[in-house]
Formats: structure tokens, sequence, C-alpha cells
């Protein structure tokens, strides 16, 4: 059966254990903190040493897991067998398929089995055994979408008990992107200096985290969008004599994402708030930016930006380009984008 990963938590606290749990999907994130929970909590240590094996897809056969899962347990009331990796196993001869599948059919009831899919689905074939099965818990870790991390990161933030501002989770985003596991390390280190009591702010993020609330590509994209002129340049100089930590390989593929945005908004037929902010999927987070370039930019203005970017990213890779730095075409991009 299906189940989702606050329910599956829920019942975890509770020691609700089912047979096999197959965790998969595009985002690693859920699979692992899953996956660890269940290793640190379904064994006392002292039971670890004689219930727990931990397989590889890379090095396991389906016949080697299944016959762990068919082992009893030598101390306590079950073991534990987890399958890392298991995108990695062998699953396209069918015989392989078919010795797991038989074992979700039948398992051994004192073993609990997790299967660890990353990247992907499973076979059809196995998975649709699983969710058939009442003794499976399966759970699709999907990746998420840059409009939904604000959100996400908030909720992070208030189920370890502080709060976050929305700026400042932004800020999060344009740094880190949508690696979540990146996002929770940084979080876990800023915990450990700030006080549950206080708000999370874009100054505390720059303090403890290191980016700049001033300068970073969340303001420099606010700056264009408005046309704003001299921080616009600011910016970018800021850039320029800090290119280890605003590479312009980072600043173009998130440009060339926003004004993207912005030409998609242009071609939509339907020019409601609502209906922009659902096709081009924009939060209320940062929707005023959008709505800005959209006002300062027409179509054409927006296609040749995103020309420019292109142009700009092949200068900076030395392709047609002998002498000018990333701060230069930096400079050069800025001036071709406001004038």
């Amino acid at each position: 059966m299906t189940s989702t990963y606050y329910q599956i938590v829920k019942d975890l606290q509770k020691r609700s254990f089912a047979n096999i749990y197959l965790f998969y999907g595009e985002e690693p994130y859920y699979i692992d903190e899953l996956s660890d929970y269940l290793t640190d909590h379904v064994l006392t240590d002292a039971e670890k040493d004689f219930n727990q094996t931990v397989l590889y897809g890379r090095d396991s056969t389906t016949a080697q897991v299944v016959n762990s899962s068919k082992q009893f347990p030598m101390v306590g009331e079950r073991q534990l067998v987890v399958l890392r990796e298991a995108q990695d196993i062998d699953l396209k001869k069918e015989e392989n398929l078919n010795i797991l599948i038989s074992y979700i059919n039948r398992p051994q009831q004192s073993t609990v089995l997790v299967i660890c899919h990353k990247y992907k689905a499973p076979p059809a074939k196995l998975l649709k055994a699983l969710v058939a099965s009442d003794k499976a818990v399966t759970i699709e870790s999907k990746r998420k979408y840059e409009n939904e991390m604000p959100a996400w990161i908030a909720t992070q933030v208030k189920s370890s008990g502080y709060s976050i501002s929305d700026k400042a989770a932004i800020m999060l985003v344009e740094f880190l992107g949508t690696n979540l596991e990146k996002i929770n390390n940084e979080l876990s280190k800023l915990y450990i200096n700030h006080p549950k009591s206080k708000v999370i702010t874009e100054d505390v993020i720059e303090l403890y985290i290191g980016i700049s609330k001033d300068y970073n590509i969340f303001e420099f994209q606010k700056a264009l969008a408005k046309k704003n002129v001299l921080k616009v340049n600011q910016i970018a100089h800021h850039f320029a004599l800090n290119p280890n930590e605003n590479s312009i390989f980072k600043t173009i593929p998130m440009l060339f994402t926003f004004f993207s945005k912005v030409l998609l908004m242009h071609s939509l037929t339907d020019k409601s708030e609502s209906s922009i902010m659902s096709k081009a999927k924009l939060t209320p987070y940062n929707k005023q930016d959008y709505f800005d370039a959209y006002r300062n930019y027409n179509a054409k203005k927006v296609q040749d930006i995103i020309g420019w970017l292109r142009e700009c990213n092949v200068r900076a890779l030395g392709i047609d380009n002998y002498s000018a730095d990333q701060g230069e075409l930096l400079r050069e991009l800025v001036f071709k984008i406001v004038h």
C-alpha cells in the first residue's frame, strides 16, 4: 500500500513496523531520512550486531536479498534487512524480478525489509506487487520544484521548533537551489547558534550561512526586474570582486530561469494574475519580481535578454573570448539588459 512521509513517521514513532518498505523516486533526501530512521530505531544497539544486514544493489542479487530476509532473528523479535541503492540491482531479468516478487507475496513476519530505490521508479511489475501487498508500505519521494521550496523550508524549520522569515527562506533557495539535503544541513548548523525564540531573518542567514542579504542573486533579480540601474550595477560590481562566491556560471542559469518565466508570462492569452501565477508556477514569495519584469521588459526585449545570457555563458567558457573576465562579461550583460 502507499503512504506519505508524515504518516510513516507517525507509525514509526509508535514502533508500528511493516514487513517491507519501498522508498523510491527522484528526490533522495526522504529516502535517506526514512531508511536512516529505520536503521536507528527498529533494533536496539545490542540487537544490531546479530540482526541487522545492510546490502548494496551493485554488489547483491535478489536471491541474496531474499535469503537474508528469510532468516530468523538470532536475538529479539525481529531482524532488519536494508537494501541500499536498489536501482543498481539487476532487475531486468524476469527470473530475478520473480524471486523478489515471490518473497513480497509471502514475507518473513519477523523481518523488516527496507528497499531504497533512488532517482527513478522501480520496474512496474515490482511496484504493482508492493502497492497491492498489505504487508508492504511504498512511498514515492518526488523532487521539489523551486516554487515549492520556500514553503518546504518554512515547514522544516517549524518542525524543528524555529521560525523563518519569507525573505530568509527565499535567500536559501536562491543560494542552495532545490537540494533538500544541502538546505537541511545548513539549517542544522544554524540551529546550533540561534535561539528558538527569535525568527531566522536574512541577517541571521548572512551571519551564519554566509549569504549576503544585500548582494545576492535574489536582490540582483529584484533590481533587474525593477530596472534599478544603480542597484544592479552595485551588485554586479560586488559579484565581479567576489567571483568565487558569485560565479557567473551560477548567476547565468538563475537569470535564464527567471527571464524564461517572464517570456512565458508574455505568451499567455489569459493575463489574469491567478492564471499567470498558475501557468508560470509563481509563488506569493516571488511574484512581485516577475510582475515587475513583465511590466518593464516587453516580449522582444526578453527574447534578446535570453539570447545575451546564452552568448555570455559561451564567452565565459572561453569561446570567442580572449580577454574579458567574469566581471567584465557580467557588467557588459547588465548594460545590455537595463539600457
